[in-house]
């Protein structure tokens, strides 16, 4: 029986000539791209009506932060010879040339896991720097056994210059008679660069410029500083009678950081035929900039994480970078970044970096409660919400990072900054704005968002690097 002969004995409609009367149910546009943007609900945002934003600090003696970075050709790893400045003997030397004769001089070696780099009471004459790999400072406990002080980090790329590219152990040229104080153990395979103080001192004798920074770097008294490297606020306290008390000011850096917004922006074009013809029963326009407006916000939170100049992953203060104990993050590891600041408020990490978290802690028979944050429950360890955020990276070699925050001005904390009342302000530091109709009919609006971050103080962020992923087998 043929369709035909189907549709003439049919007692009623059928389903089929039934639907062109009926009106079909749609659904707005949808898209993947859609995140929870945990960093744009959570950070307090500061209204920066001049477009620049200024952080005031006290004044701080800098003594060079010890972290340099490294070039690989195969197995060979080298110093790249600029970040030599990074070492407090160094900081401000700027002769290229000698420079480049230091980073020649050091010594590659390798240690195996267990293997002791160096040892306590041994001579302390080499500046040892981790390449690659990780390495514990061990240092004897009140009760004889070995305690783990800290986490040694090395990096393998040229562009990990600030993260884990570059701990080192004995930054100054020492006395002949100092030994080490610690035991420096390798965890992982290590590649060490090596370089013995009497070959530098011998480099320095032959380089006029080096020797006359070296005696300027030692003549140069030790200015009174707070634990924090802060100039100090001189005080009197517990004292009795009437002595004279200390005359004092607090200093100001001469030289405060400024931080000027930043932007997203991109052009939506909708051609008037579409936007007249086919609004019913959605309006086409509105639609289209509701789902670029989402990506526009996409990209700012990418950006307040990973731009190089204001985004939170390259501006951790390197002492306020830590390694895994292991691997993957334990509770140890997040206890570590709680412990070095007050007030932290979030972390924020990867999804798959949340999920390893969890395994160690079910590995560990260790159960902590959940957070609530803006109505929604998420993960938590000691109270402090940890947040899922993809746009934390992840490297090829399956390891990324995990930050933790404190939030507010009032606090000393992150801050987002961006600048409301903006022509054609769709949502606070977000603008729509019309740039007319051309010779095609074709109408163009800009969407334009502005935002940047500040850190207040350098403890207000924290970073736990090289966080494996991967589940263990």
């Amino acid at each position: 029986m043929t369709e035909r002969d189907q549709r003439d004995q049919r007692l009623s409609l059928d389903t089929a000539a039934a639907r062109t009367l009926a009106t079909t149910t749609k659904t707005a546009p949808q898209t993947r791209e859609i995140t929870p943007r945990w960093l744009l609900r959570v950070l307090p945002w500061v209204d920066v009506p001049g477009g620049t934003y200024r952080v005031n600090r006290r004044l701080t003696y800098p003594v060079g932060d010890g972290r340099v970075a490294f070039t690989s050709a195969g197995t060979r790893i080298r110093v790249v010879p600029p970040t030599l400045t990074a070492l407090p003997p160094l900081r401000g030397f700027a002769d290229e040339p000698v420079l480049e004769t230091l980073a020649a001089l050091f010594e590659q070696r390798e240690y195996a896991p267990g293997e002791p780099i160096v040892r306590a009471g041994e001579p302390a004459d080499s500046l040892l720097l981790i390449a690659h790999g990780k390495a514990a400072v061990l240092q004897p406990g009140a009760y004889g056994d070995s305690v783990v002080r800290t986490i040694l980090s090395g990096g393998d790329s040229v562009v990990r210059a600030a993260p884990s590219g570059g701990d080192h152990a004995g930054a100054g040229p020492p006395p002949p008679d100092a030994r080490w104080a610690f035991t420096l153990e390798a965890r992982t395979t290590c590649t060490v660069l090596l370089l013995p103080w009497g070959v530098f001192r011998t480099a320095a004798g032959r380089s006029p410029s080096l020797e006359a920074h070296l005696a300027a770097h030692q003549a140069v008294p030790a200015r009174p500083r707070n634990k924090h490297g802060e100039a100090a606020i001189e005080l009197a306290a517990g004292h009795r009678g009437e002595p004279t008390l200390p005359g004092t000011f607090a200093d100001y850096d001469l030289g405060p950081r400024e931080y000027a917004l930043s932007v997203s922006q991109a052009v939506l074009r909708v051609h008037t035929r579409v936007a007249d013809l086919f609004s019913e029963p959605m309006d086409q326009t509105q639609e289209q900039l509701r789902l670029t407006i989402e990506a526009v916000r996409e990209s700012q939170e990418r950006e307040l994480l990973n731009n190089h100049d204001f985004g939170l992953l390259h501006n951790v203060d390197p002492r306020q970078r830590f390694a895994t104990r292991g691997g993957p993050p334990t509770p140890d590891d997040l206890d570590e970044l709680l412990c070095r600041r007050k007030k932290s408020r979030y972390f924020l990490a990867h999804p798959s970096a949340v999920a390893a978290f969890g395994r160690e802690c079910t590995r560990r028979g260790v159960y902590s409660e959940p957070a609530e944050v803006g109505g929604r429950v998420v993960p938590a360890w000691r109270g402090v919400p940890i947040l899922p955020c993809d746009k934390i990276p992840i490297t090829r070699r399956g390891t990324t990072s995990i930050l933790v925050l404190r939030t507010g001005e009032e606090d000393q904390g992150v801050v987002g900054l961006r600048q409301t009342g903006v022509p054609g302000e769709r949502e606070p530091g977000l603008s729509v704005r019309s740039t007319g109709i051309d010779a095609r009919a074709i109408a163009s609006y800009l969407v334009s968002a502005y935002y940047s971050a500040a850190v207040l103080v350098p403890d207000a962020l924290g970073m736990l690097e090289d966080v494996e992923i991967g589940a263990t087998s």
